[in-house]
């Protein structure tokens, strides 16, 4: 597949004519060969953002709204071409790659609906004569940098809310699914949006420190948004400081979930079990760490390993398996790598199996303890690590024994005690009796801790990707003491 830039009405190749290309995980063969932009490319989208806002801020909502709804609609209609590009780019399985084309789609429908309801309120003033007011408007150029592990799910988040505030947007592709994230301009582009609401780049590895540092220190981007590892968040968060522009930053997890002594075993196994390996665990939200009360540990453990033994690992365009390839091979490595030093450190790997390559059967290690680095390091595949807490305090000290915060679930009975459990543990998103991977698009995603802060999503969305401005009007013959 070959793919070109988006900038503004134009589909160039990079101004210096280079190209990259991005291998099929499994199989080595070129997936994608894309533009390898220059810091000129990145300015010439951002200039094209800048040229169409005034425009756009000032469309009305509701044909925001429709353009919204027919990109939802167009989404839809290119479900094939999403889900073949995102099978060849990062080796997942259709299902995952099916879901993000359906939560994608519902992102663009919420992001519609938010058009009419970018509100204010009028205040009441001390001042005599004087009406008062807060007013949101849209803030300018927005910057999506998404990742690759949910390349359209991720992708449209980072531009559909900004988009639907008024703002015109550039969104950064991932450099392990440029094909997938170009999909989503064109998405936008058939759809009938202006030219220059939406633009997309795409950059050759090297280059992605230059690239990112130019766009966010662009006078026209007001606002950066960023999914992706902590590491990189980091460095993202450090240079919007510099430029004082508001960051939003979702960045990565270490999910527990917390099985107490009045769980439900079977359905803490399957929430267990899906949210551990939906896309091979390389989801922000991936359950990493399942707590588990001593009481009914080894019952627990029993089930969960009958339930990923069970679960088919292989290539997923020779037919339908659960647990598909890894990104590359060296996040492949570095997970037997996590694996090996639990059990040489006394953990049982009680499922699983060799690495073939870059996939890894569903593995559960027992008996996790703090001196293993499985325990506070970030796995980002197929492995969940079940650690022993003694009682319930014990379990969210544990829950809590991490830099991360951003999903989390307690699994209970008494929904009473679990909600009291759920309140006190560090997390951005906790739900009771479910996965720790679950997203809507009207909901406020995002974390606290390592995990990055801001919302996107609903009326929190709205707040990230507007100006609040205090407006007054005198109506009444003013005073003033000289």
């Amino acid at each position: 597949m070959n793919v070109s830039l988006l900038i503004g009405d134009g589909q160039p190749a990079a101004s210096n004519g280079k190209v990259f290309a991005r291998l099929n995980p499994l199989s080595g063969e070129v997936a994608t060969r894309a533009p390898a932009a220059t810091l000129d490319d990145a300015d010439a989208a951002v200039a094209a953002a800048a040229a169409a806002f005034p425009a756009w801020s000032a469309l009305g909502p509701n044909a925001r709204r429709a353009l919204l709804l027919k990109a939802a609609d167009t989404l839809d209609g290119m479900r094939e071409d999403f889900v073949r590009t995102m099978i060849e780019e990062i080796g997942t399985t259709e299902v995952w790659a099916a879901f993000n084309v359906k939560l994608a789609a519902g992102m663009l429908r919420e992001a519609a609906s938010l058009t009419t309801q970018i509100s204010g309120e009028v205040i009441p003033s001390d001042k005599p004569g004087c009406v008062a007011m807060s007013v949101r408007q849209a803030a300018g150029v927005s910057l999506g940098i998404a990742p690759w592990n949910a390349p359209i799910i991720l992708g449209v988040r980072a531009v559909a809310v900004p988009v639907a505030c008024g703002n015109t947007a550039v969104l950064k592709a991932s450099e392990l699914c440029p094909g997938t994230h170009r999909l989503i301009g064109e998405v936008f582009r058939q759809a009938g949006f202006p030219a220059g609401v939406v633009n997309v780049i795409t950059n050759a590895p090297e280059d992605a420190p230059a690239i990112v540092e130019r766009l966010i220190a662009n006078s026209a981007v007001k606002r950066v948004n960023f999914t992706g590892s902590t590491r990189v968040g980091r460095i993202i968060g450090e240079l919007a400081a510099r430029h004082l522009k508001p960051v939003l930053l979702e960045l990565g997890g270490k999910a527990p979930l917390l099985v107490l002594d009045d769980a439900d075993l079977d359905a803490a196994v399957a929430a267990v079990a899906f949210g551990a390996f939906i896309n091979q665990g390389q989801v922000c939200m991936s359950t990493e760490r399942v707590i588990v009360d001593e009481a009914v540990a080894d019952r627990f453990v029993e089930k969960l390993a009958a339930k990923a033994a069970s679960l088919p690992a292989g290539d997923p365009r020779s037919g339908p398996v659960v647990i598909g390839s890894l990104i590359d091979e060296a996040p492949a490595k570095r997970v037997m790598e996590l694996i090996e030093d639990a059990v040489a450190k006394g953990a049982k790997r009680v499922a699983g199996g060799d690495r073939s390559g870059t996939i890894i059967p569903a593995s559960v290690v027992d008996h996790v303890t703090s001196e293993m680095r499985i325990y506070s390091e970030e796995s980002f595949g197929p492995v969940v690590s079940v650690i022993r807490a003694n009682g319930v305090e014990d379990a969210i000290r544990l829950a809590n024994d991490t830099e991360y915060g951003l999903s989390a679930a307690v699994f209970g009975r008494d929904v009473a005690r679990a909600l009291g459990v759920a309140r006190r543990i560090e997390s951005g998103i906790c739900h009771i009796n479910g996965p720790t991977v679950h997203d809507e698009a009207q909901m406020p995603f995002g974390g606290v801790k390592g995990s990055g802060y801001g919302r996107f999503g609903g009326q929190a969305g709205i707040a990230e990707f507007t100006d609040l401005r205090w407006i007054t009007i005198e109506t009444e013959p003013q005073h003033y003491p000289f």
